[in-house]
């Protein structure tokens, strides 16, 4: 598991919205080569209602599944 999401999941930033706010399931993610492109795609995302929020969501992961475990070798993509 990426040392990011491990922070995560173990509460490593009390002061963390992840860990005010109780998110522990990684249920959406996306990847992207360039930093910009991520940023640019995180505000789009960020833009958007909640109902095409849950509807992104709802396209990749159905299930709603922690998908945390998934992506052990995220670089590797690339």
């Amino acid at each position: 598991m990426p040392k990011r999401i491990q922070e995560h999941k173990e509460i490593y930033y009390e002061q963390s919205s992840t860990s005010r706010y109780k998110l522990y399931l990684l249920v959406y993610w996306e990847s992207f080569q360039e930093i910009g492109d991520a940023i640019f795609r995180e505000k789009q995302i960020k833009a958007g209602s909640r109902q095409k929020k849950l509807d992104l969501i709802n396209a990749m992961n159905p299930e709603w599944k922690d998908l945390a475990d998934n992506i052990e070798n995220i670089m590797d993509i690339f």
